[in-house]
Order: C-alpha cells, then structure tokens, then sequence
C-alpha cells in the first residue's frame, strides 16, 4: 500500500523545499525548467523571504510565497496557491504590479526598473478556454501583437491539466507531477526519471516525509487552511441568506402573495 507523503503543493512544504538550507540548486533548476532558460545563465539567487516564522503557520490568510531576486536585475515571485477563492487572477496582478512598482526608492528613474516575474502554481483550473497546464501572460498591443516590454510577465501552471500520459521529457510537467504528489509511489516514478535535480526534489521529500517536525508543521498549516476555507464558507452562505431575507422582505411590501412569493424567489 502506498504510503502518504507531506505534499510539495501545500504552500509550506513547498516554500521548504526550495528555500531551506542546502536546496537552492533545487531552486535554481526549478527555475530554470519553470522559464525555460539555460540553468548556467542563472548565477546568483537572493531569496528575500525564506524565514517562515511561526505564526504565519497557523496564521489564517498568511501568504507563503517566496520572492527572490536573481542575478541583481530580475525579482521573481513563485506562489502555491491551493484553493481557488474566485479572484486570483485579479490577485496575481496585484502582487506582480505591487512587486514592481516597490522596486523605485525616493529619486530614483523609471529607468532602474528590474524585470518582475510571477510564478503561480495552482491546484485548480483557472484557464478554462483551454487545456495547456501552462499559460503566460505579458503587455501587448492589441492590433499588432507587439510586446510593449518584457518587465512583467506573469505564469500559471495548472496543476489539474496535468494529463495521465507520462512525458520525462518535459520538465516543465515533471516539477508539476512533483508538486502535485500525494504518495510514494508517484515519488519513485519521478525519482526514475533519471532527471538529477528531479531526483534530489524526492529525496529531500522523502526527508521531509520522514521528519516528525515537518509533519507536525504540515499538519498544523492543513488545519489553518482548513478553518479559513470553512470561515470563507460560512461568510458566503451569510451573505446569500441575507439577501434572500431581504428580498423576501421587499417582496412582501408589494403586497405579494405567499404563492407569488415562492414562484418569484424559485421554490
């Protein structure tokens, strides 16, 4: 029988597993497959927030995404997102546009402007006019299709597009079967690859699976992802009721009937 895992897609493990100590090749190869750019051109990865403190654990609403710079004129942002709480499109632009214009102190020129990349990384489907697990999205011209510039790009990879069909030859799939693990046994497929930085991702799951410590964060962060989802929940369904309660009451100053009533609200 298949074991459990800790799973690369809850947002702290994956958080660990690319900024913890010792990882940063994973990082820099996740990067590189994730872009599609050459790994040698990537030279030095700064990660600005890789302390995970204790209260964003349990923290309901805490972000878990790691934004770096790379080689001094790029600012990356990668973010696990399980739930789709019906606005992330709008989200990731707020974030990605909130990276960029950070970036200018006081005095400053528009000219010193870096390059802002996001990385979302989704666990449902965003996209539905197509079936590509990856999607980009940057400024163009409408008319003519010309890049007005290439500073903010955005990525998604939709981890429920991932087809059964198993292609080790593309990377790009292969960190996403990675993320989106939940047993051993789809860990020895990967690890079976032959993909070297695919490979040592296992392992370090493998480590983290097996650390009582890590679990126990895992478990605690479930559980506060948990109670915000049903917060948000219960918030909706609030909202629908009193709704419903105050076009019921509306209905009710125009002198409607009770029948007319139920016919109006579909009951």
């Amino acid at each position: 029988m298949a074991r459990n895992i800790v799973k690369a897609k809850l947002d702290i493990i994956f958080k660990k597993l690319f900024t913890d100590e010792g990882n940063q090749h994973i990082l820099q190869a996740f990067l590189s497959d994730i872009l599609e750019i050459p790994y040698e051109s990537i030279n030095n990865i700064i990660v600005l927030n890789s302390e995970i403190m204790p209260e964003n654990i349990i923290e309901k609403y805490s972000r878990m995404d790691i934004k770096m710079t790379v080689d001094g004129n790029r600012l990356i942002n990668v973010e696990m997102q399980i739930k789709d709480e019906g606005d992330y499109k709008d989200r990731s632009m707020y974030y990605l546009s909130k990276l960029y214009g950070n970036q200018l102190k006081s005095g400053d020129g528009y000219g010193k402007l870096n390059q802002c990349i996001s990385i979302n990384v989704l666990n449902f489907i965003l996209f539905d006019e197509w079936t590509d697990f990856h999607s980009s999205f940057r400024m163009r011209e409408d008319k003519h299709n010309s890049v007005l510039t290439d500073n903010f790009i955005a990525h998604y990879f939709e981890l429920k597009k991932i087809g059964k069909n198993f292609d080790k030859n593309n990377k790009q799939e292969l960190w996403l079967r990675l993320i989106n693990a939940e047993t051993e046994d789809e860990l020895d497929m990967l690890q079976q690859t032959g993909v070297k930085s695919i490979q040592d991702a296992v392992v370090v799951l493998h480590k983290m699976s097996a650390d009582e410590k890590t679990r126990e964060l895992a478990e605690m962060r479930e559980k506060a992802l948990h109670i915000e989802a049903t917060e948000k929940s219960f918030a909706i369904a609030e909202g629908e009721r009193r709704k419903e309660a105050e076009i019921l009451a509306n209905l009710k100053a125009m002198g409607l009937s009770e029948e007319q009533i139920k016919q109006a609200l579909g009951k």
